[in-house]
């Protein structure tokens, strides 16, 4: 994974069994599909945390799974012997490296090492060193007190180590390196036991093997490249090639996040203009790249406004206001930056309330902290009251947070700082056409008003922001940075008229979708005039009463028509949330539709009895190829009805790999995806 000017890049935490449950991110465990095969599936450890709302002990939601892909099938691919040589290699390298500069008469003040030295320089001092180093094109490490880093890894050539032993030399300075030092770690941490024993890491050493190996695994997963994604509140848009061509640029990749700003000209540069096109878009003066994730945004702006409180002489506010309709992070976020969480009601539209939240603003006013709002809301509806909400707010001494999960609804067409926003998050993987990747990678910057700006977060190594700064929320100064140039590209390419029109286009495909289903499924909320968002929810609760059809019957009977199923059961229960953004042409639109409208006649089929209660093709779904090709078959439905309901579906077909799974076991049962080489 390259380094990529600080990110994007993956992290792992480990825990006992007992912390299973309250461990934040994604655990992935064995589980059985409804024919007794193997199959896996993610443990919802993260929806668990949200489902949990203020109790929860993180917020959590983005995971930088691409780059645990890659890491992963680095592994995969170099197997355990070959690792091996890898690191023996970087520590012989390392070894070799020491013993030169212990020769020059440097000392090397690090006792046990891996790859990393720290030095005490001898003769001149650092700062001459260091402008000698850079002449050579050669960065350091440099500490305080005058000492200096070195890392090796795998890339460092003998030519490296020569360049650099030639600029740490003085003058008079003539050795020659011992080439008889012993290869092999052999210090206090060597590991004795086995790893990589899984027969994944020990097939696919050939080139030709990981091809087919990578491509075995592209064909079980369903994409943007296969269909229509229509995750409610997840805005699964197109990422243009043109956008995502310069990330692979070695001038992006290859940067270390500490190297010399002078060096980085160019990622200054487009972080400059990205923070620009940013504060253009909301409408607030100032923005911080820190946050990783639009879940570390939310917690950055919050302890924004909490720094900002406390440096106001009001350390006592601390009382969060959260609208019931509000993401799950929202309450997570608030208590994990030393918050009281405290809810608002939501009226039978699925707008706010704005009686009870001026009630409880006029009853915390002296303790109020924030408001956190998503707008439009996350039941797909643009709050009307919006600019008298924040007014409120502002009146009791609060400040209000706008959650941008649902900015690509209104860029272009109104500005969050307009209506009264102090600080809002920006998912750059939502709205501005960053990858999702199976969750991850995320961006969620922050942009605040111009009484908030001193307080955004700084950084200990790089100077990125004034003092008052709150500590630093990621190991990067500027987050992942490698993955803005998709999100600039994206914005300059559109312009303002094409960003506008972008969100035109995702409201009007989601009320031309709420008109074409109305009649077959309810749509559960509506503005004034009968509109919905840029999302909407479809109600299925009604069909658990008159055929026992759930909303996971109809998640899993879509599989069998190709498609990925909306947002299930958020924020409701029993329904599903659908967003089709502004990325699918009316043909896709019309063929989801077909594909719902489709499924209703199937449940009126059950309603009526003409379909088995138990037996039938939605309690069934999805259909794998394995079973349809069975010579057994005893269902009341044809083959063709349950693999081919669509006529489209002949011309390219998505095989779901496993039936439907059992979640039940699966929860018994959460293991490690490492059954024993004997099950192979």
């Amino acid at each position: 994974v390259p380094m990529g000017y600080g990110g994007p890049h993956a992290a792992y935490l480990s825990a006992n069994e007992k912390f299973t449950r309250k461990i934040p991110g994604r655990v992935i465990g064995v589980t059985v599909d409804k024919h007794g095969n193997k199959a896996y599936r993610m443990a919802l450890q993260t929806r668990e945390q949200h489902i949990r709302r203020e109790k929860a002990t993180s917020n959590i939601c983005t995971a930088q799974v691409l780059l645990a892909i890659m890491a992963g099938m680095y592994a995969v691919y170099h197997g355990p012997d070959c690792l091996k040589q890898i690191a023996e290699s970087i520590n012989y390298k390392t070894k070799f490296l020491a013993d030169g500069i212990s020769k020059l008469g440097h000392k090397v003040l690090t006792k046990s090492y891996f790859d990393t030295l720290r030095i005490s320089l001898s003769g001149k001092p650092a700062k001459e060193k260091r402008k000698l180093s850079e002449k050579e094109q050669i960065n350091f490490r440099y500490y305080k007190n005058g000492d200096i880093g070195i890392s090796i890894d795998e890339l460092t050539t003998e030519k490296d180590i020569d360049d650099i032993l030639k600029t740490l030399a003085t003058n008079d300075t003539n050795f020659t390196n011992d080439k008889n030092i012993k290869k092999g770690y052999n210090g206090k941490l060597k590991r004795k036991s086995e790893y990589l024993t899984h027969p994944t890491f020990n097939l696919y050493h050939s080139e030709t093997e990981m091809m087919r190996y990578l491509h075995r695994l592209e064909m079980k997963d369903l994409s943007l490249n296969t269909s229509m994604i229509p995750l409610g509140s997840c805005t699964m848009k197109l990422n243009a090639a043109s956008e995502m061509m310069p990330i692979t640029l070695p001038e992006f990749t290859e940067l270390h996040p500490f190297a010399p700003i002078e060096q980085a000209q160019g990622y200054q540069q487009l972080i400059e203009e990205l923070g620009n096109y940013l504060k253009e878009i909301t409408g607030l003066p100032s923005v911080s790249m820190q946050p990783n994730s639009g879940a570390q945004g939310e917690y950055t702006g919050l302890m924004v406004i909490r720094a900002y409180h406390h440096h106001n002489g009001e350390s006592q506010r601390n009382i969060c206001l959260i609208p019931a309709s509000a993401h799950g992070t929202n309450p997570a976020s608030a208590v994990m930056a030393g918050m009281q969480v405290v809810v608002i009601k939501c009226d039978e539209r699925g707008n706010i309330d704005v009686s009870d939240l001026r009630t409880k603003a006029e009853q915390n006013s002296k303790n109020l902290a924030a408001f956190m709002v998503t707008y439009p809301s996350t039941h797909g509806v643009f709050e009307e009251a919006i600019g008298e909400m924040c007014d409120i707010i502002h009146k009791n001494g609060g400040q209000v947070y706008m959650d941008g999960a649902n900015l690509n609804a209104i860029v272009g067409l109104c500005r969050p700082a307009d209506f009264g926003a102090d600080v809002i998050h920006i998912n750059l993987h939502k709205t501005f056409a960053i990858p999702h990747g199976g969750g991850g990678p995320g961006m969620g910057p922050i942009c605040a008003s111009k009484h908030l700006a001193d307080f955004l977060p700084k950084h200990s190594v790089v100077n990125v922001d004034g003092k008052k700064g709150i500590t630093a929320v990621s190991a990067a100064p500027w987050g992942s940075a490698n993955i803005l140039p998709i999100s600039w590209a994206y914005i300059t390419l559109m312009s303002g008229d094409g960003l506008a029109h972008a969100s035109q286009v995702a409201i009007l495909n989601a009320n031309y979708m709420a008109k074409r289903l109305e009649e077959h499924f309810p749509v559960l909320y509506r503005g004034a005039k009968g509109r919905v968002g840029h999302e909407f929810i479809i109600d299925l609760r009604p069909f658990r009463k008159t055929s026992r059809i759930t909303e996971e019957d109809v998640a899993k009977r879509l599989m069998d028509y190709g498609y990925h199923a909306p947002t299930m059961s958020f924020p409701v229960p029993g329904t599903l949330m659908i967003e089709p953004t502004e990325s699918e042409s009316k043909a896709e639109l019309d063929r989801f539709c077909e594909a719902l409208i489709s499924i209703k006649r199937e449940i009126l089929a059950v309603e009526s009895g003409k379909a088995d209660k138990i037996d039938n093709i939605l309690k069934n779904a999805p259909h794998t190829a394995q079973e349809i090709a069975s010579d057994n078959w005893s269902h009341p439905y044809s083959r063709e009805q349950a693999a081919y309901p669509a006529e489209w579906l002949k011309e390219s077909k998505f095989w779901p790999s496993v039936g439907r799974v059992d979640n039940a076991y699966g929860d018994r049962n959460l293991v490690c995806a490492c059954p024993p080489i004997e099950d192979y």
